[in-house]
């Protein structure tokens, strides 16, 4: 069987973070939404995507594909029904397209969903959870961290726990061999389970309170202090105060500086004693910037912090507002909080904001991505400069 995750209309309101991926590579909980489905099925997985970003995530055909809903969170249940169907039928769950079985070939994103709405129906009656906002990331984020603790952790064992850590809770931790937790370090697994992938390194002092999953080559720093619900991505580099965060892959919040109820896509990194506001000063509700819709929504959340596209970095010191969306390739530095949506390949801070020259952008992008032995293929280059395009326009 042909498996393929199909972005819906959701990734418009998934932004910046589907400006340079599908839906179905969104983080949340352990496990991104592609790693979930694959897991499940037991089969790698094409992507259905915008044509600007289908050459960096390729889509496979046949006479016989499942296309599956990358914006729904994969469970054995919908996995079961999903395998149940058959050729012309689509599964729908709560008003959302989950599944469809389909040779439906060569079409863009808007016909793939005509094509879809005419195959025959069939109904599932049980619970569909899926990213609808761009806030579902950190709040959903809970949810998901005990639901792949458990898929992740079924009929395995755990590493041994350091003498030298003090853990409660301790069913609920579950270690990885080659992973490695130094000397007191506390972890807190009673409040929610706690997951460190191996090859990472958690350093000496930590604080962890659960649900944390800690993915593999990640590093906490000596002293840091993490409040679930926290995803720290594969190779991201953490430290000081953080609640409630998702960070997706090989991004820095190395030092000191508080953020909550946030997302931090892929390449960042904050500089020492960046802090973001997730509360504002009336208790009001948050609103933040829908750049789809061009204008405000609410997002019906007290709590809503920094939400950062790729690649983008922020000086010292660096204030943001409560609600602050940061788009793709951004540099942002200076006193004082910059605006609460700056857009995509921004340069500068509160006292003016210009385009951050294109060329520029990617020599950074690949002078970090060289550290870690990667740079950014013929294609990715592509993608990003037509997001630059894009922002200009």
């Amino acid at each position: 069987m042909n498996y393929i995750l199909f972005d819906d209309s959701a990734r418009l309101r998934l932004l910046p973070f589907t400006h340079t991926r599908p839906v179905a590579d969104i983080r949340c909980g352990i496990l991104t939404m592609r790693e979930r489905w694959e897991r499940l099925h037991g089969n790698q997985t094409g992507t259905f995507t915008e044509a600007y970003m289908q050459p960096v995530f390729p889509l496979h055909t046949s006479d016989d594909n499942i296309y599956i809903n990358g914006a729904v969170f994969g469970t054995a249940e919908l996995a079961k029904a999903i395998s149940n169907l058959k050729h012309g039928q689509a599964l729908v769950g709560r008003k959302i397209i989950i599944a469809a079985r389909t040779n439906a070939d060569n079409m863009d994103l808007i016909t793939f969903s005509e094509h879809v709405d005419g195959l025959a129906n069939v109904e599932y009656d049980g619970e569909v959870l899926a990213l609808k906002n761009v806030w579902d990331i950190f709040s959903l984020n809970d949810r998901a961290l005990r639901d792949d603790f458990a898929l992740i952790t079924n009929g395995r064992k755990s590493a041994p726990i350091p003498e030298d850590v003090t853990v409660t809770g301790k069913e609920n931790l579950f270690i990885e061999e080659g992973a490695h937790i130094y000397a007191g370090c506390i972890i807190n697994a009673a409040t929610g389970p706690v997951y460190i992938a191996k090859d990472t390194e958690v350093l000496e002092g930590t604080m962890m309170r659960g649900p944390i999953a800690i993915c593999e080559h990640g590093v906490v720093k000596m002293g840091a202090k993490l409040y679930g619900a926290t995803t720290i991505g594969t190779g991201s580099k953490v430290g000081g105060e953080i609640n409630n965060a998702v960070f997706f892959a090989n991004s820095n919040k190395a030092h000191d500086g508080y953020l909550g109820n946030a997302v931090i896509g892929e390449w960042c990194n904050l500089g020492a004693d960046t802090n973001c506001s997730n509360l504002k000063n009336n208790y009001a509700e948050v609103k933040i910037w829908d750049e789809a819709m061009n204008k405000s929504v609410n997002t019906g959340l007290t709590f809503c912090g920094l939400l950062m596209g790729d690649h983008s970095k922020c000086g010292i010191n660096t204030m943001f507002n409560t609600g602050t969306i940061v788009g793709v390739s951004c540099n942002i530095f200076g006193g004082n909080f910059p605006e609460k949506f700056v857009r995509s390949f921004s340069w500068g801070g509160s006292e003016g904001i210009t385009h951050y020259d294109f060329s520029r952008a990617i020599e950074t992008a690949n002078r970090m991505m060289g550290r870690r032995g990667k740079s950014l293929s013929h294609a990715e280059v592509e993608m990003y400069r037509h997001i630059y395009d894009h922002c200009k326009k």
